[in-house]
């Protein structure tokens, strides 16, 4: 493939020649170590390593031609600079792989909390009404209906336009995290659809204020096709601003939420029967969520919507709703034979919480445990909120080891003496090893209680404890088979 055809839609800062304009590219990389003859090197500066200190290794390896941002001379290869590496990766892979999404329906989801939820609800509804789905998502990428592991929420640009040329299915669903939005990593494609859940504090080590996070959400808007639309959960302040700045900009908007001009109005909210009334088109119906919580009618509904909006009939909608089987990770429900109840959660913020445990006493909990922790080298503005709301929502709650990252576990364990003698209550306790922290509670619970543990959900355990365990599900399992 000819260089000038991979740069197409870039903007250049430098000039390049025909010869330049001819040469041959054979592949594309970002990772000088996996360069072959023939590739492009696209120098990007990451957190750790920067591309432009590797251009040497690149071409050593074979690379005849390089991409970076720092002005660079003198090399034996074309050198073409451009304003932004990690903006001009997404460019290259789309021009790579022929632009594999643009005759697919291109659907992304962007938010706080809900994002997994309602990518696997809506892919559920449109799977059960003849639409083949690829997923990129949090738990796993799922391509012509294979699962591949992923190691972010959003891919690597490189990754994710090869997949998409993989992709023989009808629509794309893609969770689209603030990470990968400020780090370009879906540049290059085209969105049908954009739906925005909710924003709240959250990665404010990453971003500085929520206002510069919910600047990074909204670019991903701008990736909107001419005619494509945004569903927006209006019942959110966010959700309102997002709502006006859409609309300021002659976009096409669909809202969700309990005012009257919303397109899908919610006229009541059931949390015992996790359903909403609403009204439509000057019709109402009522919509059952196939998970407990007002947090995931919400998320329901925005898939509900979509679904509409993408071609599928809503009674067929609605048939196809009460057959989710849940998503793995995200309050999922293990009974015990004492009659006590088990909920496995990944929420890791103080409004996932807060969902958790009412959800937990809307459906009838006499007693809430939650047992939780915080992921060491992560946002800790969060964690008095975190703490004063299990005092406040639980009966009990045992503070424990989350991931450590590159914090040692006697300092986490400090962290938590000191978060507790500070802002805990009597109802809370310590036990640092995660697995012995579930078995306690277990062991402890009686019928009727039920067991909220959040933080990891469907993710795997980064340290050894002490039962031979690698998840909160394994070790739930381990400890109910041994009783």
């Amino acid at each position: 493939m000819k260089l000038s055809y991979l740069l197409h839609g870039l903007e250049l800062k430098s000039q390049f020649n025909q010869l330049t304009s001819d040469v041959n590219i054979q592949g594309i990389s970002d990772n000088s170590q996996n360069i072959s003859e023939g590739d492009l090197f696209v120098a990007v500066k990451g957190f750790e390593k920067d591309g432009h200190d590797f251009l040497d290794l690149a071409i050593k390896k074979g690379a005849v031609a390089v991409v970076g941002e720092q002005p660079i001379t003198n090399l034996p290869v074309p050198y073409l600079l451009v304003e932004s590496s990690r903006k001009s990766l997404g460019i290259i892979a789309r021009n790579f792989y022929g632009n594999p999404a643009k005759h697919k329906t291109v659907i992304g989801i962007t938010g706080t909390n809900g994002k997994t939820t309602t990518c696997y609800m809506l892919k559920h509804m449109l799977e059960s009404n003849g639409k083949t789905c690829s997923v990129f998502g949090t738990l796993q990428n799922i391509v012509n209906g294979e699962r591949i592991q992923s190691a972010h929420t959003t891919p690597n640009p490189l990754v994710l336009h090869k997949l998409l040329s993989m992709s023989k299915d009808d629509v794309i669903i893609m969770e689209v995290s603030s990470h990968a939005l400020s780090q370009h990593r879906i540049e290059g494609i085209e969105f049908d659809y954009c739906l925005f859940s909710n924003l709240h504090p959250e990665h404010l080590d990453y971003h500085s204020t929520i206002e510069e996070y919910f600047s990074i959400k909204l670019l991903l808007f701008n990736q909107l096709k001419i005619h494509g639309k945004a569903i927006v959960n209006k019942d959110n302040p966010w959700g309102m601003k997002l709502t006006k700045i859409l609309r300021n900009r002659g976009k096409t908007v669909y809202t969700i939420g309990e005012s009257e001009e919303n397109h899908l109005r919610i006229s009541s909210l059931h949390s015992q029967k996790s359903s909403a009334l609403i009204e439509e088109d000057n019709e109402y119906r009522t919509i059952h969520s196939p998970m407990n919580g007002i947090h995931n009618v919400y998320n329901t509904l925005m898939a509900y919507m979509t679904s509409k909006l993408v071609g599928i009939n809503p009674n067929d909608i609605l048939k196809s709703t009460g057959e989710f089987k849940g998503v793995e990770g995200r309050f999922e429900a293990y009974p015990l034979l004492n009659g006590a109840t088990v909920i496995v959660d990944y929420a890791h913020t103080p409004d996932a919480i807060s969902y958790c445990l009412t959800t937990a006493k809307q459906q009838g909990a006499k007693r809430i445990i939650h047992i939780f922790g915080f992921r060491g080298d992560r946002d800790s503005s969060k964690r008095q909120t975190m703490l004063s709301l299990t005092t406040d929502l639980s009966d009990k709650y045992v503070l424990t080891l989350d991931d450590l990252n590159s914090v040692s576990s006697d300092e986490m364990i400090k962290t938590l003496s000191n978060l507790q003698d500070t802002y805990g209550s009597e109802k809370g306790s310590i036990i640092p090893d995660r697995t012995l922290a579930i078995k306690y509670a277990i062991e402890d619970s009686q019928s009727g209680d039920w067991i909220v543990i959040t933080g990891k959900g469907h993710e795997k355990y980064r340290q050894n404890f002490k039962l031979p365990t690698a998840s909160d599900r394994e070790t739930i399992n381990f400890i109910t088979k041994l009783k």
